[in-house]
């Protein structure tokens, strides 16, 4: 254990962000988002399996042997909380961490738009931190649970698996809960979480019709309820929360969706010009435009509205990388990589402005 120790130390003193280890192959770090092979004998089979042993909480243990996979938090000392995945392949151990660091990055530290802390400062409804894995949804959500921690007198209540970010109250009473170690499942912990009292619920992640089922019954009653979800854009997410549910239930989650729904913020990572990375950010808040399109189901009309709704604060992903790319902070090349339409960031760049969305609207 003493030899693992060292390499997580080696990692998070490089700036890594993950830790891959599997038997027969080099401890992999990501500093970056590039791979690199850490110097160092390859590890054998009987020593990653007495590592997981030690590292393997009770109740992840149990769910590893009869799943062959399972995740939790895995505390370091001295170094910090690395979130843990622990799975198999080729009929072997393999490590996927992600290092967590311990203090929750500010709106600022993390590059995010103004525009957050107005969202994190809603007293009820559906905020969504949208983007694909590795999109730093869950950082941008503990920052706005930071926000209101340290700005206001709420009972937050959190429910995750596992616990990334641990909060200290400030202003707020914050608990977390972590499935599997503090709840059975996330539906036995959301079937509850209403009896805590809370004003604010984070859920870790929309992951099916009961989730989001319990965030609208929750939202209906005056809570604010933040989550994460996988979409590659916010107008998506409405098309993917209605997946969730029957065909025979969507006509009706629409419409609640419509009067609960607060705002969907998605991330892309892209790389700066110094080499660190920050967001790029496409807001869709449900402003009077956005509830009809909703209500009336045109959610192929969405991308248009966030695209004309820049007023109300909305922006699109093509908006957010011209603007990284005014401040001097991305590279042309580099947004065109990561944008959603390529040919009109292309012609923004040059100067050319077409008002597509209003005419989609129209």
């Amino acid at each position: 254990m003493e030899n693992f120790q060292q390499y997580l130390k080696a990692a998070v003193d490089a700036g890594a962000s993950d830790v891959h280890v599997k038997v027969g192959g080099p401890v992999i770090v990501r500093i970056n988002r590039t791979l690199i092979e850490v110097q160092g004998p390859p590890p054998t089979e009987e020593w990653l399996n007495s590592i997981v042993t030690a590292m393997c909480p009770k109740h992840a243990r149990e769910r590893l042997d009869r799943d062959r996979e399972v995740d939790f938090s895995y505390y370091a000392p001295g170094l910090g909380r690395f979130r843990t995945n622990v799975f198999q392949q080729k009929g072997t151990f393999a490590l996927a961490m992600r290092y967590v660091k311990t203090e929750v990055p500010s709106f600022e530290q993390l590059g995010l738009r103004p525009i957050l802390r107005q969202i994190a400062e809603e007293h009820r409804g559906i905020i969504l931190m949208a983007g694909t894995t590795g999109s730093g949804k869950s950082t941008s959500l503990a920052a706005m649970i930071q926000h209101i921690n340290h700005n206001f007198k709420k009972h937050i209540v959190t429910l995750e698996d596992p616990i990334e970010f641990v909060f200290d109250d400030v202003q707020s009473v914050i608990e977390q809960r972590e499935v599997g170690l503090d709840t059975m499942s996330f539906e036995h912990g959301l079937k509850h979480v209403l009896r805590q009292d809370p004003d604010v619920i984070m859920i870790g992640e929309m992951r099916d019709a009961t989730s989001f089922s319990a965030a609208i019954s929750a939202a209906d009653t005056g809570h604010l309820v933040l989550s994460t979800l996988h979409t590659t854009n916010s107008a998506q997410s409405v098309g993917r929360i209605l997946d969730f549910f029957k065909a025979d239930e969507r006509e009706q989650v629409r419409r609640q969706l419509a009067g609960t729904l607060k705002a969907v913020v998605c991330q892309r990572m892209v790389t700066t010009v110094n080499g660190t990375v920050t967001p790029a950010q496409e807001i869709m808040l449900n402003t009077p435009t956005v509830r009809k399109l909703i209500e009336e189901n045109r959610l192929d009309k969405l991308g248009a509205a966030i695209e004309t709704g820049t007023d109300d604060g909305m922006r699109s992903f093509n908006q957010d990388l011209f603007d990284l790319v005014k401040e001097r902070r991305v590279t042309e090349k580099e947004a065109l990589a990561k944008a959603s339409n390529p040919q009109a960031l292309e012609m923004n760049f040059k100067g050319i402005f077409l008002d597509e969305g209003r005419r989609i609207l129209s």
